[in-house]
């Protein structure tokens, strides 16, 4: 579709604008007020410990949370001879619409910049998108984040009364789920078709020679049926490999730096 007058020029201030954006890191508290609003499930990871405010104008439109993997053992086998305090878990991230486009590769650029900085152990960062109720992990691939995993969702339910809620909530931390009635959940419940997906973004370029899991094809996606954008399921994620975001090169990496 073609814009034409205002709207168009609009696009094109809205898209600028990413460059105005401000990061910067913000207390507990106020992420979590942010991420409650604006994020698809109103809930918080209470063992988020870096937190970083988006800013436009002076207003707030954004957070990143960042902070301890829950199943922090499993974890820590993706990437062999890593240490407990060599990882960290983008747990949560909630952007405003009203924030400019592609402004989120910007903001997630400038926390890498900062962990980077501020704590050197960190080898490398994971993340997941939620294929469920959210997402394929767009923002992710634009920053420069592998691919490492796509499984059918097994931790998301929805409750008789319509409620989505995490396995764990019922299974005192295991979060798989199992039609046949683990111990807990409740009869009625049902899982939520779609995938979750993993991803990691080596900080050290090293780290990536010593991953235990293949780096995937972002056209496995497709493939596999997991597209998914703004919560609705896609028959095509809009995906490839032809921007190489597999590599070190492009997303995050070369965005100037913020304010």
């Amino acid at each position: 579709m073609r814009l034409r007058g205002s709207a168009k020029n609009l696009t094109a201030s809205k898209m600028g604008r990413a460059k105005d954006l401000i990061v910067k890191p913000i207390s507990a508290k106020d992420a979590n007020r942010i991420i409650k609003r604006l994020h698809y499930s109103g809930k918080v990871v209470q063992n988020s410990s870096l937190h970083f405010g988006v800013f436009l104008d002076g207003k707030c439109g954004g957070a990143m949370s960042f902070g301890s993997s829950f199943d922090k053992r499993k974890m820590l086998g993706l990437v062999k001879s890593t240490g407990w305090n060599e990882f960290i878990e983008l747990n949560r991230m909630a952007f405003a619409d009203w924030l400019p486009r592609f402004g989120e590769s910007r903001c997630i650029g400038y926390a890498i910049r900062y962990i980077k900085k501020h704590y050197p152990q960190i080898k490398w960062i994971v993340s997941f998108s939620d294929g469920t109720q959210c997402g394929d992990g767009t923002i992710y691939r634009a920053s420069g984040f592998s691919l490492t995993g796509i499984t059918e969702n097994n931790s998301i339910i929805q409750l008789s009364d319509g409620r989505k809620v995490a396995a764990m909530t019922f299974t005192k931390g295991k979060h798989i789920f199992k039609q046949n009635g683990r111990a807990g959940i409740p009869k009625d419940a049902v899982k939520l078709p779609g995938f979750q997906l993993r991803y990691i973004y080596f900080v050290d370029p090293k780290a990536r020679d010593r991953l235990t899991v293949p780096i995937l094809p972002f056209f496995e996606i497709d493939k596999r049926g997991a597209g998914m954008y703004k919560g609705k399921k896609r028959a095509s994620s809009e995906t490839s490999d032809t921007a190489d975001f597999q590599s070190d090169k492009g997303g995050a990496t070369p965005t100037d730096a913020l304010h």
